[in-house]
């Protein structure tokens, strides 16, 4: 039976865990946030983090390629002579060794560049960050694409419809051969993962990890509003079988308590955090990266959410 959100969070309480907490500290952007950030990659030997950048009061984001501060390694800033790019939620992976890069482009009315009308996830690839270039466009109001290289070589799409496939936000999937099948009739037609969210909640992929037994872990959020129409978001994880569609049941891995009190963008968002990115160590913790209340960025360490997947 498919768990809400209000049950996930009663086991997620019930365990104990150590958990090790830390802002992300940006600076060369003024005023603006950082948040919503990818967890750190390398690229060329330099290490990076990307992030949706914006003022408090809007929604209309830039996102930057940030590395470390070359006088204070706990600081991150922007790389010099890097593009920046009109989009929000950025995400990286690797297929078949090329950087793939994408963010959520809005659509606003002409003549009100403040009211967002639609939106859409671009998409990037290049063998670096210098190199990317643009090659795919999703459908309309589709966020929470994301693509992983599978065992065999082939890739795993993750969709997120909303509306009559797919309600509030259901998560899909489809297998494609190369990136040149990525197309709006692809991710469109993606299978749903049937029982994952009740109808009343949503939830989407942030990330996925190809783990040791072939299966996918998947890190992502799941989702729902209060009587006030208050948004609840919390990380989530659970895998998935590409060959058999069979999914584990999802289990929250933090909360926005699990972080100290800070600004939110609007009220509404207070008791919010979006899963980023999550890097797995030897030691059987992981670091997860989370945007907090659509106005800061943290990393915490965790127990390794993925290992009871490869069991």
């Amino acid at each position: 039976m498919t768990q809400t959100s209000r049950e996930l969070l009663e086991q997620f309480h019930r365990t104990g865990h150590v958990k090790i907490v830390e802002k992300y500290t940006f600076t060369g952007v003024g005023t603006h946030d950082v948040y919503n950030i990818s967890a750190p990659f390398t690229d060329k030997n330099e290490l990076f983090v990307v992030g949706r950048v914006e003022e408090r009061d809007s929604e209309l984001s830039q996102v930057f390629f940030f590395t470390k501060d070359k006088q204070d390694e706990r600081i991150w800033s922007p790389r010099e002579h890097t593009q920046t790019y009109n989009l929000q939620d950025p995400f990286v992976t690797r297929i078949a060794g090329e950087l793939i890069f994408g963010g959520v482009e809005v659509i606003t009315e002409i003549d009100n560049p403040n009211s967002i009308v639609s939106w859409r996830t671009q998409f990037y690839r290049g063998m670096n960050i210098d190199s990317l270039r643009y090659f795919a466009t999703g459908p309309s109001t589709m966020k929470d694409i994301r693509l992983i290289e599978l065992a065999d070589r082939r890739i795993g799409v993750l969709t997120r419809p909303q509306g009559v496939k797919g309600g509030r936000g259901q998560i899909g999937f489809a297998i494609i051969e190369s990136l040149e099948q990525l197309t709006e009739e692809t991710l469109i037609n993606a299978e749903i993962l049937m029982g994952q969210f009740v109808p009343e909640e949503w939830g989407g992929a942030n990330e996925a990890h190809l783990l040791s037994n072939g299966c996918i872990g998947i890190l992502g959020h799941i989702a729902s509003f209060d009587s006030r129409m208050h948004k609840h978001y919390y990380s989530m994880v659970f895998s998935l079988d590409p060959e058999t569609m069979r999914t584990s049941p999802i289990k929250i891995i933090a909360v926005r308590n699990d972080f100290p009190d800070g600004p939110e963008k609007r009220p509404d968002l207070e008791d919010v955090i979006f899963s980023g990115g999550i890097i797995r160590m030897a030691n059987g913790r992981a670091e997860l990266s989370v945007g907090v209340s659509d106005a800061e960025a943290y990393r915490i360490e965790i127990p390794d959410p993925f290992l009871e997947y490869e069991g």
